[in-house]
């Protein structure tokens, strides 16, 4: 009867040799060697030789995560993330040094034994037997990189992760059957290769090269002697032998491996004692992770590619699977950003807009035809300090956008309209559109829907009392006269308007349709995003054809593989000459006699129309030539800061409007955009002018007399340029405000918005969130326009 321990059961070394029979008994020997002993910890094995045969043979060899690059249109790099920081070489890009060192000090015997060094076991288990206790392991380096494996598989699943790492006598037996596989499988050399790949090194680092660039700032390839006997020692115990946070203990342990590197003779004892009287000279470089550290401002753009990838289902079925294929990495992205848009949208933010401004602006550039996001970017950079954030105001909340966008103001007009023209009404069309005015009731609605009805009796105004009608659409267009497209609506109900929003892409941010009411589908009372109505304006460019945007141009795997994915969906949203008579009509608004006459660029076609909401709490312009369309939104984030008497980017601003602030950072991102690239013209329909008796009582209309540009001035808010149109303060209480009492020149109305009419309301909240950019508007967020455009 064999000895037993005082315990009871069988030693450690009677374990072994119960195992090895079971072993024999299976008739299975694999590279001159018996399937293996009992593992380092003195485990028994499975009673049978039926319960080994029964573990699957198949070993799951999931690809290494790496890091995934993501590029711009020319090939240069945004930005790399990753879930683990590992970039995979093959055996010749890895230092001999490194390849000895770590087979030294991990399994000296590799190249001699098979999957299972025997020897190695029953050394272990006697000195374990000794002890009382695992005082040695005999793990070889194939059963450790089985083991990482399992870790590899496991992701940052904790669950996984401790059954991974898990020490029971199944596991272990697994493990052991499934090294035997890839020693037959893979051999010594490939073996080696994966387990310098897929080990972790600390601070971060998962592989030899990753640990090679953080510790010393260069590829593997070029790693000395000393620095080999570093990293092969810090595998060990990476948080203890960090050579980062504990120099000594690292240049301790370096030692110790260059020694068993000389007692092995993979150097001379001379080599060892010369290598181990240098000290440790580390060149660390930081952890470059994630879109914080991309380049050229592109971080929100960066961040919406990561959106993409996660939101479409073209990259997975579900969310899980997405997550997967975008935490193992190893992509190479490359993205429709184009450097020099991106670089003149920087340039234009950085020139009308400070990050340390109580307001914010986000711009946007797209291509007509494409949907291609050629620039992206805003002036609170992505971050987690002071004046920044993970907030992008260029795109809706999906997408980490603000919670509902922002109130767009008469940026909203041209798509009334189109809606219009869509219908059969002539470009010539004109309305009475009086200074002040009841809405008109009811209004027709859908099909399914009841029509809009006035219950209240609400009234609104013009900018200035000196606007006063009868007004022709183009007209109307240039000097964003609010009575005359209320008029419109009701003329052609709200569903066609409804209808070509839906066509134009046109979303609240929080993704749901435009609600059918007057205010939300004449006078921009909605939030939206920039990226939202740079491509719902490019369609206008793209005569009448509205383009899905994408971020994405092509992804290949770690393989070599390409990846589907997304296409842009183009769909015509209008006629040709719909959107052609529109490019004609918001050429005007360019123009010396528009809302944007700032805007305007030079020596090339293009269009655009201004807004400002209630309380100049936003400012906008939208704009486009042939080729290009772009967004511009200016305000709080929090929507609680009224932008009057306020510096921005420097410059002191009475008030701020769509057509000075938005509009000078659009002309500056526009041209710099398209510097060098071909200027196309529009397809222009002849509008002709409307024929009415001058009405314009104070000599100016409201333009600016000191430079003959026409003001955004202010619905809500009063004069027509707050600082030299030369009419004063007092007669501009108009919009919604003034039906409810209002305020008086420059303060406009503490209520405002639609807010202020009886009977039309908007949830409270402000259009922002987590501190920035969440709800929706409320009294004075969105409103009538405040200054005509």
């Amino acid at each position: 009867m064999p000895k037993t321990r005082s315990g009871g059961g069988l030693s450690a070394t009677q374990q072994a040799a119960k195992f090895l029979g079971v072993s024999v008994l299976s008739g299975a020997v694999l590279a001159g060697i018996a399937l293996p002993a009992a593992g380092a910890l003195g485990l028994a094995a499975k009673g049978t030789v039926q319960g080994f045969d029964e573990i699957p043979a198949n070993l799951k060899t999931p690809p290494l995560s790496q890091r995934t690059t993501i590029l711009d249109s020319q090939g240069d790099l945004i930005a790399s993330v990753y879930s683990r920081d590992r970039t995979v070489v093959a055996l010749k890009d890895i230092s001999p040094y490194m390849q000895k060192a770590i087979v030294a000090i991990e399994d000296s015997r590799f190249y001699e034994h098979g999957a299972i060094d025997l020897k190695g076991v029953l050394r272990a288990l006697n000195r374990n037997a000794q002890s009382g206790g695992v005082a040695q392991g005999a793990s070889t380096l194939t059963q450790q990189y089985v083991k990482n494996v399992f870790v590899e598989e496991a992701g940052d699943d904790p669950d996984k992760v401790a059954q991974a790492t898990q020490q029971t006598l199944g596991r272990k037996i697994q493990e052991l059957k499934y090294a035997i596989q890839v020693e037959e499988e893979l051999g010594k050399k490939k073996i080696l290769e994966n387990y310098l790949n897929i080990t972790f090194f600390g601070q971060q680092a998962y592989g030899i090269e990753a640990a090679s660039q953080r510790y010393f700032s260069k590829p593997a390839k070029d790693l000395n002697l000393q620095e080999s006997a570093m990293l092969a020692g810090i595998v060990q115990s990476p948080s203890r032998y960090d050579p980062v946070n504990d120099t000594e203990e690292a240049r301790k342990r370096r030692n110790i491996v260059l020694q068993r590197m000389a007692d092995v003779r993979d150097i001379t004892q001379a080599e060892a004692d010369q290598a181990k009287a240098t000290p440790i000279e580390l060149k660390v470089s930081k952890p470059q992770n994630g879109c914080i550290t991309a380049v050229k401002g592109a971080g929100f753009f960066c961040d919406y590619v990561r959106n993409v990838f996660l939101t479409d289902p073209v990259f997975g079925k579900t969310k899980e699977d997405r997550a997967k294929l975008w935490n193992r990495g190893g992509l190479t992205v490359k993205t429709t950003l184009d450097p020099k848009g991106q670089a003149s949208v920087q340039k234009s933010i950085k020139e009308y807009v400070y990050q340390s401004d109580k307001v914010a602006t986000a711009v946007t550039l797209v291509e007509p035809g494409t949907g291609k996001i050629l620039g992206m970017g805003q002036s609170k950079p992505y971050g987690f300090g002071k004046n920044e954030t993970q907030i992008n105001y260029s795109v809706d909340k999906k997408m980490d956008g603000s919670n509902f966008g922002f109130p767009v103001g008469s940026t909203f007009k041209p798509f009334v309209a189109a809606a219009a023209i869509e219908q059969g009404r002539p470009a010539s069309q004109s309305y009475a559109a009086p200074y002040e005015m009841a809405y008109p009731s009811p209004i027709q609605g859908c099909s399914s829907g009841k029509p809009w009805v006035n219950t209240e009796g609400a009234k609104l105004t013009n900018e200035m009392e000196s606007e006063v009608g009868p007004y022709s659409l183009k007209e109307a267009m240039e000097k964003s006269v609010n009575t005359y497209f209320v008029q419109m609506i009701a003329d052609i109900g709200l569903c066609p308007v409804k209808e070509m929003t839906d066509k134009l892409g046109l979303v609240v941010g929080n993704g749901e349709k435009l609600r059918a009411a007057p205010s939300s589908l004449t006078l921009g009372s909605e939030g939206m995003s920039p990226l939202t109505m740079a491509s719902a304006y490019a369609a206008f460019a793209n005569r009448g054809t509205y383009c899905t945007p994408i971020a994405i141009e092509s992804i290949r795997t770690a393989d070599r593989k390409n990846l589907e994915v997304p296409k842009t969906d183009c769909q015509r949203a209008m006629s040709e000459k719909t959107a052609d008579t529109i490019s004609s009509l918001l050429s005007g608004v360019v123009s010396d006699e528009g809302t944007g006459a700032k805007a305007g660029l030079s020596g090339r076609d293009n269009a655009g129309k201004t807004g400002t909401t209630d309380e100049r709490k936003n400012a906008w312009f939208v704009g486009y030539t042939p080729n290009l369309a772009g967004a511009v939104w200016v305000g709080s984030p929090t929507q609680q800061v009224k932008m009057f008497n306020i510096n921005i980017g420097g410059r002191f601003k009475p008030k701020v409007f769509g057509g000075e602030v938005p509009g000078s950072i659009w002309r500056m991102a526009m041209t710099g955009a398209l510097e060098g690239k071909n200027a196309p013209s529009f397809n222009r329909v002849a509008i002709p002018d409307a024929q009415k008796p001058d009405q314009n009582q104070d000599g100016d209309s409201g333009r600016d007399r000191g430079d003959g540009r026409r003001d955004d001035g202010g619905n809500g808010d009063g004069d027509g340029d707050g600082e030299s149109d030369g009419r004063g303060n007092g007669d501009g209480n108009g919009g919604w405000n003034n039906v409810n009492g209002g305020g008086d020149g420059d303060g406009g109305g503490t209520n405002g918005g639609e807010d202020s009419i009886p009977g039309i309301t908007i949830p409270p909240g402000v259009v922002g969130g987590s501190g920035e950019s969440r709800g929706r508007t409320s009294s004075g967020g969105g409103g009538e326009e405040q200054d005509g455009p």
